[in-house]
């Protein structure tokens, strides 16, 4: 369900058509970089993606700056395979962070997690 905040007529029940777009752009990368790393053998126990973005000041706001992060969790890691995993998806198969790259400034990192 799609909805927007009470103080302009919603009801606040909803996902914000902006938000979803940020679940767009992790989803898109995330699924890629899971099925890379199922095919490199590379895969961890965990992995998540934070999305950090900037929205403007002026209408019609829109997110001028978005950081990506990429959480791997997990006993050891094969790194190189996991950093080919990410790039690709970034720089190759993830069409959703190409639209963002027409409309903001986009950047990305990786960290890993021991468990």
């Amino acid at each position: 369900m799609i909805d927007a905040d009470e103080e302009v007529g919603g009801e606040g029940k909803g996902y914000r058509p902006k938000s979803l777009m940020l679940s767009s752009l992790s989803g898109c990368t995330g699924l890629d970089v899971q099925s890379l790393l199922k095919k490199m053998r590379a895969e961890v126990a965990a992995f998540d993606i934070e999305v950090e973005a900037n929205l403007t000041d002026e209408h019609p706001k829109y997110y001028d700056k978005v950081h990506v992060t990429y959480n791997f969790y997990d006993k050891e890691f094969k790194k190189d395979k996991i950093e080919k995993a990410v790039n690709l998806s970034v720089e190759r198969y993830c069409g959703v962070m190409e639209m963002f790259r027409q409309f903001c400034k986009l950047t990305t990192e990786i960290k890993y997690h021991e468990q």
